[in-house]
């Protein structure tokens, strides 16, 4: 289903075909977001206007029961993590919310609908330091050069897989002394990133892949690329990581991109970083996100049924 405002109409559950006011409603709601703030935003709300068109309902008809069936459809049929229903219900809520703004509803059918409670760890468990250290062990061994890039953007620099993946190699410069990535990040903004020196030699080691490359001149082409020669994508960023982990034989049930940026977090602040800086480095708005990453580090490690064990040594 495309939520642009033009081609295709949007079937309603009248059985006609129209294209306003919920096309301009749509058209309105994504002009907010840019990039790929924009691009998630829009999987969202397609999500749930597919399960409107499913159901022959229209969106601007919508009540408060319908979207309660939404949520109840989201856990208990899709069985999505109580973060993701929470997610696309702040995107339905919003589109509502912006609507009511532009006059097509007088109110929003969202606003009294119960989300689910989204717990304050993490459900993301990122890698030891150890498992850290035997990634980028065997990603540095790889014949693909970007492997070890790949791993240390996103394990060392804290880059989201979507940043990482749209570096071009024109975004390396130099800053006050301090070689930089210059990276766009949520909500379309631009931040500069110092590349630690091992960090640096990885990156320059995935520039350097050819001599052809600068006789092609390099600076506009990807700085990650697959094994086909192309751009590095999300998905291929995670087969990657999967094919690193089984040959570092770090065993663990799923293994994703996001992983080693909760990695980059939990190991910093292991190492004693404070907080605060914690978060200026993860870029995070909000810092109870960081305090997440924080709880969850210590929700196992720290677990009073290891005191009690060594209390109890003698009887056991």
């Amino acid at each position: 289903m495309s939520l642009t405002p033009e081609p295709l109409p949007i079937p309603l559950g009248d059985g006609t075909w129209r294209t306003d006011p919920l096309r301009l409603a749509v058209a309105a709601y994504l002009a907010r977001y840019r990039g790929e703030t924009r691009r998630h935003a829009e999987s969202d709300l397609r999500a749930y206007l597919t399960w409107c068109q499913l159901r022959q309902l229209n969106p601007l008809a919508a009540r408060r029961p319908h979207i309660e069936l939404y949520v109840r459809w989201m856990q208990e049929t899709q069985r999505f993590a109580a973060s993701t229903v929470s997610r696309r219900m702040s995107i339905v809520a919003g589109f509502y919310r912006s609507g009511v703004i532009d006059e097509v509803l007088e109110h929003s059918p969202a606003d009294h609908v119960r989300r689910p409670n989204v717990p304050p760890e993490s459900p993301t468990l990122g890698l030891s330091h150890l498992q850290l250290e035997a990634l980028l062990a065997t990603s540095r061994d790889s014949p693909n050069r970007c492997d070890f890039a790949m791993v240390c953007l996103l394990g060392l620099l804290g880059l989201r897989i979507f940043e990482a993946c749209g570096l071009d190699i024109a975004d390396l410069g130099e800053e006050h002394g301090h070689r930089v990535l210059r990276v766009l990040g949520k909500g379309h903004k631009v931040v500069l990133v110092p590349l630690a020196l091992a960090v640096g030699r990885a990156v320059g080691r995935a520039v350097d892949r050819s001599i052809g490359d600068r006789e092609r001149g390099r600076g506009t082409e990807p700085l990650l690329l697959n094994t086909r020669g192309d751009r590095l994508d999300r998905h291929s960023a995670t087969r990657r990581l999967k094919h690193l982990a089984t040959d570092a034989r770090i065993r663990l049930p799923r293994m994703h991109p996001p992983m080693l940026r909760h990695t980059y977090v939990t190991t910093m602040l292991d190492a004693g970083v404070d907080l605060r800086d914690v978060q200026i480095a993860a870029r995070h708005a909000d810092p109870r996100t960081t305090m997440r990453y924080d709880r969850a580090r210590t929700t196992l490690d720290r677990h009073p049924n290891y005191i009690l064990a060594a209390y109890m040594a003698s009887g056991t």
